[in-house]
């Protein structure tokens, strides 16, 4: 599948983590994202650090507009997560190719398996491939709480 959409015009993406804006994005996840509101900082900090992290950013500003980060063992798993599109830049198509381009990224690695979670991005997903697990009943979680 590499039929993912270009990003619209004025924007590009970015694979590098020196580009990430650590305040930016640790105040999106932080007060918006609602599966890491009230995150502390140093826990994002250290996530960012241990993750591949990818951005979109204007062209003309410069500013990051969107951010996702990648857990991975590097030949064989991965865990998309923190995925955030700006709300000035939703419904133009960002976040899909955002996703996209991750997936491409991730593709010369090896991974054989990408996962997810999501309460309602479902949509966004799917057009660039991911869909259910097929058997979910395999999965199980630790939480600690």
């Amino acid at each position: 599948m590499n039929d993912i959409p270009s990003l619209p015009e004025g924007y590009e993406f970015s694979a590098d983590s020196d580009r990430v804006d650590l305040d930016r994005t640790y105040h999106w996840l932080s007060t918006d994202a609602y599966w890491a509101k009230g995150r502390p900082r140093e826990q994002h900090e250290r996530a960012v650090a241990a993750s591949l992290n990818f951005g979109v950013y204007d062209t003309a500003s410069g500013e990051q507009v969107a951010y996702a980060r990648v857990v991975t063992d590097g030949a064989l798993f991965a865990w998309l997560c923190d995925v955030y599109v700006d709300p000035s830049v939703r419904g133009k198509g960002v976040g899909t190719a955002f996703v996209g381009a991750v997936r491409e990224e991730l593709r010369p690695s090896g991974v054989r398996r990408v996962l997810l979670a999501t309460h309602d991005a479902h949509g966004v997903y799917e057009k660039v491939g991911f869909k259910p697990l097929d058997r979910p009943d395999r999965w199980m979680a630790l939480y600690f709480e």
